[in-house]
């Protein structure tokens, strides 16, 4: 239970990648950390890539960032859905600039892009988003997983228990 206490948001979009939604879910509740999934608001529930179901348990818009200790964001193709959404955008960035983690994971890095928090940082994502991570002023490096501060992305489902160890190592620091 290294992580009793600790309030993670989980967002969630239409074409999410299942495993990189689930597997943060149960692995951070195991820990003993009450895991939050957000939606856009477009719906009260989302569907993924392959349509599995995942219900929210709120919106973004009712979500601050002081209020929690992590933003996760998964991959698949709905981070070009919650992009499109400026409570989410806001979420993240807010989330990063008060210190939180924010971790992505796979395409999730478009939600870096958009939220603007990119800039001289290092970072990995899926290799297909690289030219708009390093558009976005970051130095990208092909690892499984990589910190920067409060920063921590991954590539691929391959990476999520690296991804997984990490995100607890940086909420146990705090």
């Amino acid at each position: 239970m290294q992580l009793k206490g600790k309030r993670i948001v989980i967002l969630a979009e239409n074409l999410y990648q299942e495993m990189e939604l689930w597997y943060p879910v149960y692995r951070f509740r195991e820990e003993g950390a009450e895991v939050i999934i957000v939606g856009s608001g477009s719906s009260d529930t989302y569907t993924s890539k392959h349509g599995y179901p995942v219900k929210v348990d709120t919106t973004a818009d009712k979500v601050k960032g002081e209020d929690i200790d992590a933003v996760i964001i998964p991959g698949g193709y709905a981070p070009d859905y919650m992009r499109r959404h400026p409570a989410m955008v806001k979420l993240v960035r807010d989330a990063h600039n008060q210190g939180k983690v924010v971790a992505s994971i796979c395409h999730a890095g478009w939600m870096l892009v958009s939220a603007g928090i990119l800039k001289g940082k290092r970072v990995t994502g899926f290799s297909a988003i690289k030219d708009d991570m390093v558009n976005a002023g970051a130095e990208f490096v092909n690892a499984e997983v990589v910190r920067d501060g409060n920063l921590i992305t991954s590539r691929t489902p391959d990476d999520l228990p690296a991804f997984s160890r990490e995100i607890i190592k940086a909420l146990r620091e705090k």
